[in-house]
């Protein structure tokens, strides 16, 4: 078990976010419920998947017959978030994340461990959980994506991110 536990069951926020300009940002996941706020620093990849995922899962429980919840198909206005992450204070790097619905509550959990690199076998020594509702998740995972998409601008001929200082292209077939 994690010795430092980071819980937040109906948060009045929770966001992805970078500091740093394209190309050298530092992703972030924060979450807040009243004067408790967490961030944690995940990679761009790991912020893609997880949207993709919370997109997919509202998705199925959208679909299924009989389903009581009443998920969005689109994010709801009122709950999107633009505004810049609050300060950040890294409580930790994750490592993994795990992703499920809880039906009880219709619900989206996020589970994000720590990264050791020491000692990458060993239990993690500190966790996010996060139980978002489905509009929240919606929004959340919106955000994201825009989030994820305002990095470099990316080659057309081998799909690489191309850095403001200029590009050598990628694509074997312009060498």
């Amino acid at each position: 078990m994690a010795s430092e536990v980071h819980e937040f069951n109906w948060p009045d926020r929770v966001v992805i976010g970078t500091i740093g300009e394209p190309g050298s940002r530092t992703f972030y996941l924060q979450a807040r419920a009243g004067s408790d706020m967490t961030s944690i620093a995940l990679e761009k990849q790991q912020a893609a998947v997880v949207a993709e995922m919370i997109d997919e899962i509202l998705d199925q429980v959208a679909t299924v017959a009989g389903n009581s919840f009443s998920v969005p198909t689109h994010t709801p206005v009122e709950l999107v978030d633009n505004d810049p992450l609050e300060e950040v204070d890294e409580a930790f790097r994750v490592g993994s994340m795990n992703l499920g619905w809880d039906a009880t509550v219709a619900q989206v959990v996020l589970e994000a461990f720590s990264l050791d690199e020491a000692h990458p076998e060993d239990e993690p020594q500190a966790v996010m959980q996060v139980r978002m509702p489905v509009g929240t998740a919606r929004a959340f995972a919106m955000r994201t994506h825009e989030v994820v998409a305002a990095g470099r601008p990316v080659c057309s001929s081998c799909g690489y991110p191309i850095d403001p200082e200029g590009h050598t292209c990628q694509d074997p077939e312009l060498s």
